[in-house]
């Protein structure tokens, strides 16, 4: 049984992911915590999450719930998750992160952290994304320079973050693949006078509105025909189940940072 503690479990992936800890035989609910100042504080996530009465009670700090957990689940803000893994980098526990929008000097800090530790990171935790990726990559090696490619994703109004962490994934993916850089390759706005789409192009375009939980299509286009794959959520419950797959795996490998590719044994990973 692996002791699991959530973060942000008042949001709405972490009450998810909380109420499918409880549906789970593997798992353990363990703890779950907030920011301090959130108005839920003090109250039974159970309670919080619809599951009625846990026991556990939602507390306002990382350093309340650790003592004797296993595996922490993050699917939060990048400040936020930042200062977890610093606070689990000194415990030596295992942590998923699902949060996206982490970049820059953030994502790089959080990198090296991670190597000390257990840890599976992934801007998507679906089973059918991390799927997709690998789908992806083999068509876009296959295809090479001679289809434009175009990622296109849809969110509920609510996301923060744009482009979503799996569509900028999906095009790291196709920079990778067909030795584009995605630095000076990506389009993420068209309008106005914009000439001739260059050859090594990837656009990267995104939609918000209503409720929708999440929509990415990468689309390979070539003279007389198109290829579109896509992926589409219906529910959140994808995401959790995936981050309690990647928890229950990661807290049995070595250190170091992986991600849902390697907890489905879509990637080979070398010998060191």
């Amino acid at each position: 049984m692996v002791n699991t503690v959530v973060a942000g479990a008042a949001g709405r992936m972490g009450g998810r992911i909380t109420q499918m800890i409880q549906e789970s035989e593997g798992t353990k609910l363990w703890g779950a915590f907030e920011k301090p100042d959130h108005p839920a504080i003090g109250q039974d996530v159970g309670d919080i999450a619809g599951l009625g009465k846990t026991g556990i009670v939602l507390k306002g700090d990382i350093s309340e719930v650790m003592n004797d957990a296993d595996v922490l689940i993050d699917f939060t803000t990048p400040e936020s998750t930042l200062q977890h893994i610093r606070f689990v980098a000194k415990t030596g526990q295992a942590m998923v992160i699902g949060t996206t929008g982490i970049t820059g000097e953030h994502e790089k800090e959080l990198n090296q952290l991670a190597q000390g530790i257990r840890c599976v990171k992934s801007p998507n935790m679906s089973v059918g994304v991390n799927v997709l990726f690998k789908v992806v990559e083999n068509v876009s090696r296959i295809l090479g320079q001679d289809y434009d490619m175009e990622v296109i994703e849809a969110h509920h109004r609510l996301k923060k973050d744009a482009p979503s962490g799996t569509a900028m994934h999906l095009a790291r993916i196709l920079a990778d693949s067909t030795g584009r850089n995605l630095e000076t390759d990506a389009i993420y706005e068209r309008r106005g006078f914009i000439g001739v789409r260059r050859d090594e192009e990837i656009g990267i375009q995104s939609i918000r509105a209503g409720d929708i939980v999440g929509e990415h299509t990468v689309m390979f286009a070539g003279p007389g025909e198109r290829i579109e794959i896509t992926h589409r959520a219906h529910s959140r419950d994808n995401f959790a189940r995936g981050a309690l797959l990647a928890a229950t795996w990661v807290v049995n490998q070595p250190n170091g940072l992986y991600d849902m590719q390697d907890v489905l044994g879509l990637r080979e990973r070398k010998s060191v």
